[in-house]
């Protein structure tokens, strides 16, 4: 579930609430492990003016490198770049979702700074994860301090959990959240380039772009609650989220008449492939 233009200019200024983090941490689900053996496959080039003609393309190895989670929250794929074997530090903002992050990880380092004005020394990191939080920076902003932290082949890989809209019932669901909170193209398909475009304006990185997809069995009432901790509910009135969830309750339970959802979601990777000129 993706914001539209309008509500993701207004994500910008309204990050998620420091009292969604236990809910954040509950209920929203983890990413693929897929997903880092993606970005495993995937090339990087350096710079032009470093480039020997005879050296292939590097691939950025998580399990091996030097990572920082941007925007962190509470630690969903601070966990999993761990597991990995990343060096890995977690940089997130707000106060709330640090504290979730610290109890469920509390040997992994923690700064607090956003993607706007990165808190790391230039040129230490070979990657830059941004999990579902590259829309709540400026990318005027968060380009530039990118690649000034990166190392030569460094690149920044963002990625986003979208709805599988091929799965009848979540594109019906997504259409019944349109209608209730009045939002235009909640949900976009993977590979229609948007999110490249809107990565970088300036079109100084290239982008390689793979879907994962992913998916889970849950109580009904978890996946309600998953979809509640989205930005679309979180900046409604109270009073209008719990009557689309009411509703919604209905509608899923003649559908999962035994209570139980398969949510299943693609995580829209995007990796930078060349990094920008120096």
């Amino acid at each position: 579930m993706t914001a539209s233009p309008d509500s993701r200019t207004q994500a910008r200024t309204h990050p998620p609430s420091n009292a969604a983090a236990a809910q954040y941490a509950a209920n929203r689900p983890s990413c693929p492990s897929a997903l880092l053996d993606t970005v495993e496959t995937l090339p990087v080039r350096p710079p032009r003016h470093r480039r020997d003609a005879d050296r292939p393309p590097s691939r950025r190895r998580p399990g091996r490198a030097r990572v920082a989670d941007i925007g962190a929250g509470t630690g969903t794929a601070t966990a999993l770049l761990h597991a990995r074997g990343a060096r890995v530090v977690a940089v997130e903002p707000g106060e709330g979702m640090a504290a979730q992050l610290r109890r469920g990880l509390p040997d992994v380092p923690l700064v607090r700074g956003d993607g706007n004005h990165l808190p790391l020394a230039t040129a230490s990191l070979d990657l830059l994860a941004y999990a579902q939080s590259w829309h709540w920076t400026d990318p005027a902003l968060t380009v530039p301090e990118a690649l000034r932290v990166l190392r030569p082949v460094g690149a920044p890989a963002l990625w986003w959990n979208t709805g599988a809209v091929d799965v009848s019932w979540i594109d019906a669901q997504a259409d019944r959240v349109r209608r209730h909170f009045g939002i235009d193209h909640v949900v976009r398909k993977n590979g229609d380039g948007s999110r490249a475009a809107l990565a970088d304006p300036t079109g100084g990185l290239d982008f390689a772009h793979r879907p994962v997809r992913g998916s889970r069995r849950v109580p009904l009432d978890l996946h309600l609650a998953n979809i509640s901790s989205h930005p679309a509910f979180l900046v409604h009135a109270e009073e209008s989220t719990a009557a689309f969830l009411a509703e919604e309750h209905r509608h899923l339970l003649a559908a999962f008449p035994d209570g139980t959802i398969e949510e299943t979601h693609d995580v829209e990777l995007l990796l930078a492939t060349t990094p920008h000129e120096a």
